[in-house]
């Protein structure tokens, strides 16, 4: 079995919403959880995915 999509992080304004990632990154503001995203889709080579106001997960397609 080979993973070919996977959660590589999260970055949330709320812990609660996301209580475990293989990378969690909490954030003060939308502003920088949406900075945060940008960043971390070009760094890690995945795509940022938002799931409601306060998450994003990164993913790796």
């Amino acid at each position: 079995m080979v993973l070919e999509k996977y959660i590589i992080a999260a970055v949330t304004l709320n812990t609660s919403k996301v209580p475990i990632a293989p990378a969690l990154f909490h954030c003060d503001t939308i502003e920088e959880m949406d900075d945060f995203a940008a960043n971390l889709e070009a760094i890690l080579d995945g795509i940022a995915h938002k799931l409601s106001e306060d998450v994003y997960i990164i993913v790796k397609h």
